[in-house]
């Protein structure tokens, strides 16, 4: 059930030459009862009788970057990172400088081209946009939005034309790179998700607003015209997105009214799904990469699964505050701060926030049936903190990870082949944010502390993460590979490589 490990430190600070620290991770199954060591604890599935996952973790220097911008091109070569108005390319693999280049401003949004070519850094406050090119460093393009200022921007699937967002939502510029022609977009509505490009890149859909009504235009991205404008049935569209293989568009309405469309791509209505009425109604929605399921998440604390077919619900998932299926396997995160003796304290210990004071954590699977803590929201304020407000669904389309946000310490994940809850992940902290492997079934964790959390099959892992002075991980980021992850803090960065065997 637990396991015995590794840790190795490095007191090198050269980012460029020195050695990661290093975690090893095996389950120890014919010896149950080994105690973990301190930077680790793993526990293995008691359902699970087949191949047990072997992981040795890699933890790099931690580096410098501002409002959380890390990204990882998407050939998976290049790691960029921003420094107050620096924008960093580097290596991903040896994590060596690249490129350096300086903008005229605060970089707020930072985004890669499709191709991995370009990269733009958008300054929303002065309305500006850079973009950078990794071929010929000494090449670069301004875009000035002037006095209408500037939202949002974001590339198209080609890489060679940026949408930008006007403040108020006047309208969406189109800016090419190739011609330096512009081109505009009239009406776009100020919705929770209104524009959405379909997974081929072929087509854009934009929510609009015009008198008083709701309205879908479809575009076709090589050339910008316009193939379908319809008007969908909603009271006050809130956001639309297209199925994985670009055949469905999901439409669904504010959360005061309960309702999801399903458009095809000529703008034919193609069904309408509406769980209940006169109470807060969706909150968040998730396709399977599949394109097989449409999970609906609300704010009635459930989870309903559409099939593609019939467009009619297959499954309702409940959040329930009292756990008693006994096919689930409850884990529960425990944690123990160690006490330190005030005379072994020294100065520099205290002034650098050194791991002595990390509590170390490990899971036990809990006896059911198991209580989950709860949360009593705030009715009376806007957005209360109840109802299902992320999913996602693994890449093996086997498995579905859900959080409700009332119970704000628990990660729910389901198994779609047997149409079942799999685990609860009960974490100490609230959960921050979670992440799937892109190529396996391996879900990672974090709780704004100084750990990476992991669920796969097999079991549960929690890693302390090896470096100096005080790092909460806030956010995840996996590489395309799966190989490596990025945990992400308030300021600084931190890259986990992992290395999986598989064994009997």
């Amino acid at each position: 059930m637990l396991v015995h490990g590794m840790v190795t430190t490095n007191q090198s600070r050269s980012t460029a030459t020195s050695l990661p620290k290093k975690v090893v991770l095996s389950l120890d199954v014919s010896n149950p009862f080994n105690l973990p060591p301190d930077d680790l604890t793993c526990v293995r599935n008691p359902h699970n009788t087949g191949l047990v996952s072997f992981s040795t973790m890699n933890f790099s220097e931690v580096f410098k970057q501002t409002n959380q911008l890390c990204r990882v091109s998407p050939d998976g070569k290049y790691l960029a990172t921003c420094v107050q108005y620096r924008l960093v390319i580097r290596d991903v693999n040896t994590l060596q400088i690249l490129q350096l280049y300086t903008c005229l401003d605060q970089v707020v949004h930072m985004e890669w081209s499709s191709d991995s070519l370009f990269i733009l850094c958008a300054m929303y406050k002065r309305g500006l946009v850079q973009v950078w090119s990794l071929e010929q460093p000494d090449w670069h393009c301004k875009i000035d939005e002037g006095s209408i200022g500037l939202l949002s921007s974001r590339w198209s699937p080609d890489g060679r034309h940026i949408l930008n967002t006007t403040e108020f939502h006047l309208r969406v510029t189109v800016w090419s790179l190739c011609n330096k022609s512009v081109s505009y977009i009239k009406y776009p509505k100020a919705c929770q998700k209104g524009m959405d490009f379909s997974t081929d890149g072929r087509y854009m859909a934009l929510a609009e607003r015009r008198d008083c009504k709701d309205f879908i235009s479809v575009f076709v991205c090589n050339d910008w015209h316009l193939l379908r404008h319809f008007e969908t049935e909603t009271q006050d569209l809130a956001g639309v997105e297209w199925s994985p293989n670009g055949c469905v568009l999901a439409v669904w309405d504010t959360c005061l009214e309960y309702k999801v469309l399903l458009y095809s791509l000529d703008g034919r209505l193609l069904s309408t799904y509406s769980a209940y009425e006169w109470s807060l109604g969706i909150k968040s929605i998730a396709w399977s990469p599949s394109s097989q399921f449409l999970a609906i998440g609300s704010y009635d604390e459930k989870v309903r699964i559409l099939n593609h077919i019939t467009w009619k619900k297959v499954v309702e998932f409940e959040h329930p505050a009292t756990i008693n299926n006994t096919k689930a396997v409850v884990y529960r995160e425990v944690e123990k701060r160690p006490t330190i003796p005030s005379d072994d304290l020294s100065l520099q210990q205290i002034s650098m926030g050194n791991s002595v004071f990390n509590s170390q954590s490990k899971y036990e699977i809990c006896q059911l049936p198991v209580q989950v803590p709860t949360v009593q929201p705030d009715t009376d304020r806007a957005n209360p903190k109840v109802g299902i407000s992320s999913l996602a669904f693994s890449a093996d389309n086997r498995y579905l990870a859900t959080k409700n946000d009332n119970m704000p310490t628990c990660v729910w994940v389901w198994d779609m082949q047997r149409v079942g809850l799999q685990a609860v992940l009960e974490q100490a902290s609230v959960v921050r944010c979670f992440v799937w492997d892109p190529r396996r079934p391996r879900l990672a964790m974090c709780t704004a502390n100084n750990k990476l959390y992991m669920w796969s099959p097999a079991g549960c892992v929690s890693v302390r993460v090896p470096v100096e002075g005080c790092f909460q991980v806030l956010s995840l980021l996996w590489h395309c590979s799966g190989d490596s992850l990025i945990l992400i803090g308030k300021d600084q960065l931190c890259l986990c490589y992992m290395e999986t065997e598989q064994q009997s």
